[in-house]
């Protein structure tokens, strides 16, 4: 089911840095691979310690994080987790579970994939905005 219009998809995704250096073109084009998610207080999204597959940008709704059982941080609309699971194959680091009802945009890892490969631009924007943000982390 069509729960946001294309321009809404389109705003959402301009907002995470991993997608900013993209053109409205290209964002369209990575709104074509989302798929819409609306879920119930409660659900958990991603759970600490699994390997991810997925990316979200909550578009309405709230969510908090948890590491090691303690909660972190909380979640609103904009906001947007599971980057990594779109490059890496790695373990989340933090739980995620709703407190409200959420209504998300989510990019599976394969078809993620599936876009950078009939998008070698798209490509190239994702994978240097990713290793900017990764930067400062290795000194």
């Amino acid at each position: 089911m069509r729960l946001f219009s294309q321009d809404t998809k389109v705003q959402a995704l301009k907002r995470v840095p991993l997608f900013e250096g993209l053109s409205r073109k290209e964002l369209v084009q990575l709104e074509r691979v989302c798929e819409d998610l609306e879920v119930e207080p409660g659900k958990v999204l991603c759970k600490e310690g699994e390997i991810g597959h997925e990316f979200f940008v909550i578009v309405e709704g709230t969510a908090d994080v948890e590491r090691g059982g303690k909660k972190i941080a909380k979640l609103g609309p904009g906001d947007f987790f599971g980057e990594i699971a779109l490059i890496a194959k790695t373990p989340r680091n933090a739980t995620i579970t709703t407190t409200s009802p959420v209504r998300a945009l989510v990019i599976t890892d394969r078809a993620f994939r599936r876009l950078l490969d009939h998008s070698p631009k798209i490509q190239v924007t994702v994978l240097t905005a990713l290793a900017e943000r990764l930067a400062p982390m290795s000194l």
